[in-house]
């Protein structure tokens, strides 16, 4: 087990420094640079504004400079916000994202988990077919569809929910229901085929045999065989609805990373888009680190196999 748990280790922070030095690079080999302006800046100004923010070092020493800075945990200064760091936007922004991100993914796990279940035991019938219709809609459905539509419902018609902002649990459920709905579609669809392949198996036809309860059936033995795919996909999922906020947090107004990310993408502000972007690896390296743990929980075959080859 630990074993396997350091091997995941390494292979994240693998990944996390793979994504560095591609964003690195990536965003130094773009045309332009982040003071280019309409009206051009006096040539000594710019030559002390690309000393300031070690611009005018060679590529590999900016490079070698990010990287020691990271590791001592400072992303650096933010190019267009004076007098704020990166770190300050993140601190400020991050845990607003991840308020939203798990809230979504709450609700996605309750819907997604319910929805499937009942449609599993109510196959052929009318509720399975409105939910794997309703599931399918969603999924194709972009989520500022989505979002525009509940505004539309709850703000204006109804007008029983705020449209923008942050702050009141009130505020959390219209952007948490849009950011949730794509992810607890594609877990009503995954739920209700894992339950149909477990509900076939011999184990559930021997307790099926032995006269246990239908309840204790569904969710001792069905639903629990069944969660290994749904634990499989949780990491991306997680990371997803954690970092993959931008166009709900835009839509509602709501002051997290995402919208400070589409800033700084246009505003070419290097450090911001450089500590977000590490921000969001590590919260999908720990999604999946955690979902492997969890997976060789469930699952004790995946320990034995993995000990086996060696």
């Amino acid at each position: 087990m630990l074993k396997i748990f350091a091997s995941r280790l390494i292979t994240g922070l693998s990944v996390i420094l793979i994504v560095i030095s591609i964003t690195f690079f990536l965003l130094r080999s773009l045309p332009g640079g982040p003071f280019d302006t309409d009206k051009k800046l006096p040539p000594q100004i710019q030559i002390n504004i690309e000393k300031k923010y070690n611009l005018d070092k060679p590529l590999w020493k900016q490079y070698y400079l990010y990287l020691y800075n990271i590791v001592r945990g400072d992303f650096g200064p933010s190019y267009k916000y004076v007098d704020r760091s990166v770190n300050d936007i993140i601190k400020e922004t991050f845990p607003v994202s991840l308020k939203l991100g798990i809230t979504s993914l709450i609700i996605s796990l309750f819907l997604g988990c319910l929805l499937g279940i009942i449609s599993s035991v109510k196959k052929g019938k009318a509720f399975d077919f409105f939910s794997f219709s309703f599931s399918t809609a969603l999924i194709s459905v972009p989520s500022f569809v989505i979002g525009a539509f509940l505004i539309f419902l709850f703000s204006i018609k109804l007008r029983i929910l705020p449209a923008a902002l942050w702050g009141e649990p009130k505020h959390y459920i219209l952007p948490s229901l849009t950011l949730a709905a794509g992810p607890a579609a594609y877990l009503i669809r995954l739920v209700r085929s894992s339950m149909l392949d477990v509900t076939g198996a011999q184990f559930i036809r021997t307790a099926s045999a032995k006269g246990l309860k239908t309840f204790n059936i569904i969710f001792k033995h069905i639903f629990k065989n069944a969660l290994i795919p749904v634990v499989t996909v949780l990491g991306p999922i997680t990371a997803y609805l954690v970092t993959g906020s931008f166009v709900v947090e835009h839509i509602y107004a709501i002051p997290g990373m995402g919208k400070f990310f589409v800033l700084a993408v246009s505003n070419r502000d290097y450090p911001l888009i450089m500590g977000i972007t590490v921000v969001y690896t590590v919260v999908l390296v720990l999604s999946n680190l955690i979902v492997d743990i969890l997976y060789l929980k469930l699952d004790p075959r995946i320990r034995f196999e993995n000990s086996t080859r060696k």
